[in-house]
């Protein structure tokens, strides 16, 4: 694949055989890249409905039918050949014969590679093994691939040149055009339920003065026009509930979010998100909506919303419930929320080996006692819930201890895969916690949430009582695909430039 250069002199012989081949076809008066072709059948509907096509059945009354896609095989060569063509249905044989083509076409059939894309006439029936088979009675060049497939079992092992030449992945791997078939449906899935209760799904900027709605490091870009600094967006919240102040009370989006962050199997710089929110609701009822998603998605999918993750089976309608400080409390037997100063909860930490930041509080030690010994072990579903307010800027604080909120996220094979809470509303309060949040940028965390003063305008003119949640969709996808790196449900993962030059040449 991508490691293989034009300079080679192997590959370029080649390439130059297979522009010697599209020479002779111009030669011939065929137009090697051809124009619309009318596709009667996939390959999977000639072997759906075979019984009603049978050639040998019905004689030369049998309907014919045509197809198109890429041919992925060849078998023989004189005056008949099996050949393999493969569309997004799969694959299907076809058989061609010099007397049924005739002396020109079977000339220009001789002159075809392995990759090319053609449309055929055909009519279906069954070897003597019993495939289903097309006999080709005419076919049209349609597009001269010029470039040699890579071998099937040695040319497609690195995974980076997979990633680099996504296109050439999806023509020899039918499992990752699945996993991208599904990942449409997943998210079809998901539209289908919350369109089915009553949410409106709308559109917000990607590009904005202030990069808020999420603990992140943004991109920044310019705009010349306005002689102004943006930041590509780390959330679509804020603007959401800006939404849900102006009356529209069930609101989603599901779009590209974008944060200036590392890259391994969980993380990319920039990944699909949904983001959900409620009037009227409360966090509980958004765990409820997170439920019905995944279950409705996995079951739409799927069919069961019994899955096995890289080698774990999780139940994803069984989810159990646990505070953070009562999870944390049952891992390392400390009870953080009980320490009366934060120099009792550092002390507990150092004790206890749970690296912390000076600038935490005992509610950021809480957190990253959290991270440290439960996260990871969380492979079954399971919703946390009680988070610090410390962590926490835009959720609502719990009415009976305010050093929480009504906040939850969800985990399942150690990794968060939704994040909801019941969203602040106090406008008095969510000034303040961006005070707080300010003074934390200033003390060097990059991460933490800017001053939005509009955001706070908007809430003056009132936000309901509101539930809000995210979801992470390529983490959905991963898990509903059972793949293990979110580059594998990227169709295009970031990666680093390859220094050669002649690479694209």
């Amino acid at each position: 694949m991508a490691e293989e250069k034009t300079n080679s002199p192997a590959l370029s012989e080649l390439l130059q055989v297979r522009r010697d081949k599209l020479k002779a076809f111009e030669d011939m008066g065929v137009a090697p890249f051809g124009h619309r072709f009318e596709v009667s059948h996939s390959s999977a509907q000639v072997k759906e409905n075979f019984d009603e096509l049978d050639f040998e059945v019905k004689g030369e009354d049998a309907p014919s039918v045509t197809v198109a896609g890429r041919l992925m095989a060849v078998r023989g060569h004189g005056k008949a050949a099996f050949a393999e063509l493969m569309d997004l249905a799969g694959k299907i044989q076809i058989y061609f014969r010099k007397d049924v083509l005739g002396d020109d076409k079977y000339a220009q059939f001789k002159l075809l590679d392995i990759g090319d894309i053609i449309g055929l006439k055909g009519q279906a029936f069954k070897t003597k093994s019993g495939e289903i088979t097309l006999r080709v009675m005419d076919f049209d060049l349609l597009s001269k691939s010029l470039r040699p497939l890579p071998e099937k079992y040695h040319g497609i092992t690195d995974k980076e040149a997979r990633y680099r030449q996504r296109y050439v992945d999806l023509i020899m791997n039918p499992e990752v055009r699945d996993t991208f078939i599904k990942r449409t449906r997943i998210v079809s899935a998901i539209r289908e339920y919350l369109d089915n209760k009553d949410f409106l799904e709308v559109e917000t900027p990607v590009m904005s003065n202030i990069a808020g709605g999420a603990a992140a490091k943004p991109f920044i870009t310019f705009h010349n026009a306005l002689n102004i600094s943006l930041y590509l967006r780390i959330a679509t919240e804020l603007n959401l509930k800006r939404l849900v102040i102006g009356g529209l009370e069930r609101v989603y989006e599901i779009g590209r979010i974008f944060r200036n962050e590392g890259i391994d199997n969980r993380h990319n710089p920039e990944f699909t998100s949904i983001e959900v929110y409620q009037a009227y609701a409360d966090y509980t009822d958004l765990m409820e909506i997170t439920k019905g998603i995944v279950c409705h998605a996995a079951e739409k999918v799927l069919g069961t919303t019994k899955i096995n993750y890289q080698g774990v089976d999780i139940d994803l309608a069984n989810i159990k419930t646990i505070s953070m400080n009562d999870a944390v409390k049952e891992a390392t037997g400390i009870d953080f929320m009980a320490c009366e100063t934060v120099e009792e909860a550092r002390a507990l930490a150092d004790k206890a080996g749970i690296p912390y930041e000076q600038r935490h509080g005992k509610g950021g030690i809480l957190n990253a006692a959290f991270e440290e010994k439960v996260e990871a072990t969380l492979m079954q579903p399971t919703f946390i819930t009680g988070h610090p307010t410390e962590i926490s800027p835009l959720a609502k604080r719990n009415p009976e201890n305010p050093e929480i909120t009504d906040r939850f996220e969800f985990f399942i094979y150690g990794r968060e895969l939704a994040n909801g809470f019941t969203e602040l509303n106090d406008p008095i309060d969510q000034l303040q916690r961006f005070v707080d949040q300010a003074a934390q940028r200033e003390q060097g965390d990059d991460e933490a949430h800017m001053m939005d003063h509009d955001y706070v305008t908007a809430m003056e003119y009132g936000l309901p009582p509101t539930g809000g949640l995210g979801i992470g969709i390529d983490r959905l996808v991963m898990l509903l695909t059972d793949e293990p790196s979110i580059r594998d449900v990227l169709l295009f993962p970031h990666m680093r430039p390859e220094t050669n030059a002649e690479e694209n040449e």
